[in-house]
């Protein structure tokens, strides 16, 4: 079969009534990789996903969240596969004007994206909250899964570098990871109240398990984790929580993960990321060709589990879903 006959096959699978119901955290590309497979085997009424905030930021008086909107251009396959970020067939006319006028021209902002920062920035000054804008969003791009931002109350990302604390846009697009990172802060995590919809769902006896997708643990999953409740819910469930490794073979699938825990000074490993999130979950996926290190996750008190988690293609990402909600299987019935 044809490459994309295959891949329209795996799209037009009928969705896998399991039961209960799942969470994933997310943020970034390799996580939106994961939430793609998941969608393709689990129904909107069975799966939602806690979503990253601290990358958000003001820009140009917009609203921009980087991570929600990678998630919901991914759902609904509107992302750019030329720029791994942003909308397909995207044009660049509002770019080339700011440039012209000598303004702020380092984050770019497609046409077409250009028109979702308008819409949220709309309906956040008319008072709606941000999970509300986007249900907005989901809804007209017919995405019907809940995108969940892991909060409503701002956090923000804060990286220090040789070069001083930048915002995390800042130090990511700006700077293009460049500066060695010293530290990160969440500025707001500590006062934030966490989504009340992540909070109910973590409190539903018919929650069958978390998900952390393979998003860069530091930049990505802790910022959610740095919301109080949050952790301390995550503790608490009953529930497997099960992580996915964003390092395979001392390297980062996607992003600056590996330069990340480098700099500081935190081996480049799966195990090391399996020992971040001690505490947290109790089960870790490495990739096969990590499988060496399976004991080492084990001895942290963690259930190893080897899959092939590099996604490649969308049977890539199907596959390492289905591996992640049999491994919650066997968890619950441990």
């Amino acid at each position: 079969m044809p490459a994309d006959a295959t891949q329209q096959a795996t799209q037009d699978q009928p969705k896998r009534h399991l039961a209960g119901r799942y969470l994933a955290l997310t943020g970034g590309v390799g996580g939106a990789k994961l939430a793609l497979g998941l969608s393709k085997l689990l129904p909107p009424e069975q799966l939602s996903f806690a979503v990253n905030v601290g990358d958000d930021f003001d820009h140009m008086g917009l609203h921009i969240c980087p991570d929600l909107d990678t998630l919901l251009y991914t759902l609904a396959d509107e992302s750019n596969p030329d720029t791994g970020w942003g909308r397909r067939d995207e044009t660049w006319a509002f770019m080339a004007a700011v440039r012209e006028l000598g303004g702020p021209d380092w984050f770019n902002l497609g046409d077409r994206d250009l028109a979702v920062h308008v819409q949220r920035t709309r309906d956040l000054r008319e008072g709606k909250s941000l999970t509300t804008a986007m249900a907005n969003l989901a809804k007209a791009f017919g995405v019907p899964y809940a995108l969940l931002p892991g909060s409503d109350d701002p956090v923000r990302t804060m990286v220090d570098t040789d070069e001083g604390e930048l915002p995390f846009q800042h130090y990511f697009v700006r700077r293009r990871c460049q500066p060695a990172v010293r530290g990160i802060r969440f500025a707001g995590a500590d006062q934030a109240r966490l989504n009340p919809a992540i909070a109910a769902q973590l409190e539903d006896p018919a929650l069958n398990g978390v998900i952390i997708c393979p998003s860069n643990p530091y930049l990505s999953v802790d910022p959610l984790l740095a919301i109080p409740e949050l952790a301390e819910r995550l503790a608490a469930v009953s529930c497997p929580v099960v992580a996915v490794s964003p390092i395979v073979a001392g390297q980062a699938l996607k992003g600056p993960t590996a330069k990340l825990m480098q700099e500081l000074q935190v081996p480049a490993t799966a195990d090391a990321v399996a020992d971040h999130y001690r505490g947290i979950a109790n089960a870790f996926v490495l990739d096969d060709q990590d499988a060496a290190l399976a004991p080492a996750v084990a001895a942290l008190g963690l259930h190893p589990s080897v899959a092939q988690s590099v996604m490649v293609t969308l049977q890539d990402r199907v596959d390492l879903a289905q591996h992640v909600l049999d491994v919650i299987r066997e968890l619950q019935r441990a």
